[in-house]
């Protein structure tokens, strides 16, 4: 086929396809322009998307930023703070150190001063002694030679005969300078031994007085009053034969009390009584156990106050049974005041002392605390406490001067060494310091009571008040029926009896009153 039969057929084909050509060219150009449109618009609203976005990102970003800048900001000023207060303690420490060196350099400066200032009038002094001793030598031998040139006597005759005539001419003078040297001295040991007790004495601080309450036991109920007494009493015997102490059970509400001489017995019947009582179980079996219990209980207890108290004085080569005997000091009283507590006491004070006066304060100090040890000894051995426990503590290997500082701090053995001095003074200024060994409140308030009574009683007494803690008494007495001369005789009435039938400590004084009084109301 030639060209121009193909060309042709291809414009014969068009012709006959030529409206379907060009609807599908009219279709492709439609769908054409909406797809652009619609691209076009998704393309805007997807850039007025991103543009949103991009705005919102802008603005969480910055506003991010600014509180990271504003904590950043804080944990600065924070830091910045800190830094400046520790900037402001050094300087201030350094400050005050160097205050301190200054302080330091002028003291080490002024005591050199004084040092050199000293040293030279130490020179001068020993030039001085130095050319009087050659100027006195001098004259001696000048009148040494004149005197023997001058007598046929020798050197030791002169010397004599010179002594003799200068004692008779000096004797009165001699006399009075002893005397007043004596005096003098006797007036500055004095004066030294009342410096040396006032410091001891303000150096010790003491602690109250314990108050011998320990033997009332308090019980939850009336009811248990019959489970300790027991059927046909059986209970009650059983702990006193296991305590050896006293139980009375009296009307007093929800209380008993513990009766014993021995202030160990006391304590282990009072524990074992509150460990029968908190358990219920009261019976001689129960009894008996408990009081076993309570007496291991005391016994370490004791030893361990013992070994606190050797521990506060610092003191070491104890034997065990010295330590031991002497916590059961714990348990025991004079006057209210504790005898542990007062021979620590007694301890220290003697140790103040002896450092005081130049002496050993140990030794001192060892003595002090073992001087009262005998009162923890049972009555099974013959003898005063001080004597008991001095051979105690000697067979236990005290020295010679601890044992008779123990048996002779109450004089009834000769002291043998000046450590026994101490220790008696000691012991003295313990038991008789203000408020070592004062009555009890109880006894304090019955005296108080008898004072107010012994007033009343008289005739003519309308009330009595004690005051100043019965070291006054004030009466006020009826106008009508006592008269002034009465009121005077009152008085010394009082004073005849208070004298005869009370005991007290120091003076009571004695106030009468008697006065009349008129009231009125106007209306």
């Amino acid at each position: 086929m030639s060209a121009a039969d193909f060309a042709f057929l291809i414009a014969e084909s068009v012709l006959v396809e030529w409206p379907l050509l060009v609807a599908l060219v009219l279709g492709l150009g439609v769908g054409f322009m909406v797809v652009w449109i619609l691209t076009r618009s998704i393309r805007r609203e997807a850039r007025a998307n991103a543009a949103e976005l991009i705005e919102v990102a802008r603005r969480e970003a910055a506003v991010a930023a600014e509180v990271m800048k504003q904590k950043a900001e804080e944990e600065i000023m924070r830091r910045r703070a800190d830094l400046a207060r520790e900037f402001d303690r050094r300087e201030i420490d350094s400050e005050v150190r160097l205050r301190e060196i200054r302080a330091h350099e002028e003291s080490l400066a002024l005591l050199d001063y004084q040092l050199e200032q000293r040293h030279e009038r130490l020179n001068r002094e020993n030039a001085a002694l130095k050319q009087a001793r050659d100027a006195i030598r001098t004259l001696s031998k000048s009148v040494r030679k004149r005197l023997e040139g001058v007598s046929q006597m020798d050197c030791d005759e002169i010397r004599r005969a010179l002594r003799e005539e200068v004692m008779l001419e000096c004797q009165d003078e001699l006399r009075a300078l002893r005397r007043e040297t004596v005096e003098k001295s006797e007036l500055e040991l004095t004066s030294e031994a009342q410096r040396i007790l006032i410091t001891t004495m303000q150096r010790l601080s003491s602690k109250p007085n314990n108050d011998l309450t320990a033997t009332i036991v308090q019980l939850p109920s009336e009811e248990m009053k019959g489970r300790i007494i027991g059927r046909e009493g059986r209970n009650i015997k059983a702990f006193e034969a296991a305590t050896g102490v006293t139980l009375l059970v009296d009307e007093s509400p929800q209380t008993v009390l513990i009766s014993s001489f021995d202030p160990v017995r006391r304590q282990v019947a009072y524990n074992s009584l509150l460990a029968l009582v908190k358990d219920g179980r009261i019976h001689p079996a129960t009894i008996e156990e408990f009081v076993k219990r309570a007496q291991d209980e005391v016994e370490v207890n004791s030893t361990q106050a013992g070994e606190e108290a050797v521990a506060k004085l610092n003191i070491n080569g104890l034997h065990p049974e010295i330590i031991k005997l002497l916590g059961k000091l714990k348990y025991r009283f004079a006057y209210n005041q504790n005898a542990l507590d007062h021979s620590v006491e007694t301890g220290q004070l003697a140790a103040m002392i002896a450092s005081e006066v130049g002496l050993d304060p140990n030794i001192a100090k060892r003595a002090g605390l073992l001087h009262d040890i005998g009162k923890a000894i049972t009555a099974e051995m013959a003898g005063s406490h001080a004597h008991v426990g001095a051979e105690f503590i000697k067979r236990y290997g005290e020295t010679p001067i601890v044992v008779n500082a123990v048996a002779a701090h109450h004089e009834e053995v000769k002291p043998e060494t000046v450590y026994a001095g101490l220790v008696i003074l000691a012991d003295t200024i313990s038991a008789v310091r203000p408020g070592a060994r004062s009555e009890s409140m109880t006894s304090y308030v019955q005296r108080l009571e008898r004072l107010e009574k012994l007033a009343q009683s008289l005739d003519g007494v309308q009330q009595a008040f004690a005051i100043q803690a019965g070291r006054e008494i004030r009466v006020v007495v009826a106008p009508e029926a006592v008269t002034d001369d009465g009121a005077r005789e009152i008085a010394k009435q009082l004073r005849q009896r208070i004298e005869k039938e009370l005991q007290y400590p120091s003076a009571i004084k004695i106030t009468v009153i008697r006065e009349q009084r008129f009231t009125e109301t106007a209306t």
